[in-house]
């Protein structure tokens, strides 16, 4: 397959691929004579399975170990569930903090009048951030600014 056949039948672009493959996430593909790049059904599947880790939010680093352990019929389930947890509680902290980012909007939100006067305190607060370059928190409310 040349590469917009590879990158129809995995689901990821000839952009991603030429990068994956620079930055050696897969082999470089074999070239023809002519110079274009060409895939097997082998490699498709990789690039699936990459495509499938990267749906799941896992880094450029942590796909390169599980493209690794996959490829390692020896390999032991324990380093696999390791790097899976790890990355549940990474998006756990981020979802935190996109919660906290959502109430403080929210608060703010709440405490703007929405009329024509200038007086914001979403514009405020987003101010005194960039004044203090300190995430600012409100204890009354429990609402941080992220």
């Amino acid at each position: 397959m040349n590469i917009g056949q590879a990158a129809k039948a995995s689901g990821v672009s000839a952009k991603m691929i030429r990068y994956y493959e620079q930055i050696k996430l897969i082999a470089p593909a074999h070239r023809t004579e002519s110079s274009y790049r060409t895939y097997t059904d082998n490699e498709i599947n990789t690039l699936k399975f990459i495509r499938r880790a990267r749906d799941l939010g896992f880094s450029v680093e942590q796909m390169k170990t599980l493209v690794a352990l996959w490829r390692d019929k020896s390999r032991s389930s324990a380093d696999v569930k390791a790097i899976a947890l790890e990355h549940v509680a990474e998006l756990e902290r981020k979802a935190a903090a996109i919660q906290a980012m959502s109430k403080t909007l929210k608060h703010l939100a709440q405490h703007c009048h929405g009329d024509d006067r200038p007086e914001c305190p979403i514009i405020d607060d987003i101010a005194k951030a960039a004044d203090d370059d300190l995430p600012s928190v409100d204890a009354r409310f429990g609402v941080y600014s992220l």
